[in-house]
């Protein structure tokens, strides 16, 4: 009975290809991360660069046809047209709106997660935190539809109070923003009022600070970083979410409606349009880059 092994010169060049990269952790995480590198540039990069070209690009009027001829008249249109500057900024001012609330709604829930609640509970909190990140995007924005909709769940809870829900609408809009976005503000959150030091919360008080002094003197600078890493994703997708508004927004019109509908007759314009968003995300990251939220992701 015989078994294969490998030639002796195979294991050797194993053995010496290994030890090169023991002895060169550089040139291991090069070649690890090559790979990676090479799909980002090409797949996203890529694309993103095809994106701002093609803005450039114009349209036949007759056949709507792509004509590849360099021109700014889709920035020109897009920038003196008051229909797309309104849009433009009702879509930055519904990205700011669910930013805000996420961050005064997040901070209780992180608080208690994150100092009151006991050891015990605080990961089952946080589970139950996660648990609508694991449900379908159109299923939770179809389930507010239902609550939003006239003689649903918000007419039947607000009706004693003489009051009824916001039905379809730009309010409608930012309320189902908010909820599908909470848990990326929370997380983050919690986790920088988890690594909070206690004795700082304790020789605050023994200095005679009260609890809003200690908040605002103590917990909110330590914490601020990483409301603003919260802030990148609830206003990133909040910018360039298109679904929400169509399914409870009525006839409010954001930007990703806007590229959406333009695909098929004016596709250099509905690159243009794509190009807003980018553009205003890059501004905000670079707004909050100093805060060191980039450093929480």
């Amino acid at each position: 009975m015989t078994t294969d092994t490998p030639p002796a010169a195979g294991r050797g060049t194993v053995r010496r290809l290994a030890g090169a990269l023991h002895t060169r952790p550089r040139l291991r995480l090069t070649l690890l991360l090559t790979a990676p590198l090479l799909w980002l540039a090409v797949l996203y990069l890529g694309s993103l660069t095809v994106l701002f070209v093609s803005a450039f690009w114009t349209t036949n009027s007759f056949t709507s046809e792509v004509v590849k001829v360099w021109s700014t008249d889709n920035f020109h249109t897009l920038f003196t047209t008051p229909v797309f500057r309104q849009v433009i900024l009702r879509s930055v001012g519904v990205a700011l709106a669910v930013t805000v609330l996420c961050a005064v709604i997040a901070f209780p829930v992180a608080f208690y997660t994150a100092r009151v609640a006991g050891p015990r509970w605080r990961p089952l909190l946080v589970v139950a935190i996660l648990t609508p990140l694991w449900a379908s995007y159109l299923v939770k924005v179809y389930a507010w539809r239902l609550i939003l909709s006239e003689g649903g769940l918000a007419d039947w809870m607000l009706a004693p109070f003489g009051l009824s829900g916001p039905g379809f609408g730009l309010p409608a809009t930012v309320l189902t923003l908010t909820y599908l976005w909470l848990p990326y503000m929370i997380l983050p959150i919690h986790t920088a009022l988890e690594q909070l030091p206690a004795n700082l919360l304790d020789a605050s008080a023994d200095l005679g600070a009260r609890a809003g002094r200690t908040f605002r003197s103590v917990v909110l600078p330590m914490v601020l970083p990483s409301v603003a890493a919260g802030s990148v994703f609830t206003f990133s997708l909040s910018l360039g979410d298109y679904i929400t508004v169509q399914i409870v927004g009525g006839k409010t019109q954001l930007i990703g409606n806007l590229v959406y509908s333009n695909i098929e007759l004016n596709l250099p314009m509905a690159a243009a349009l794509g190009t807003v968003p980018v553009v205003v995300i890059v501004l905000y990251l670079l707004a909050i880059r100093r805060t060191g939220a980039l450093n929480s992701l």
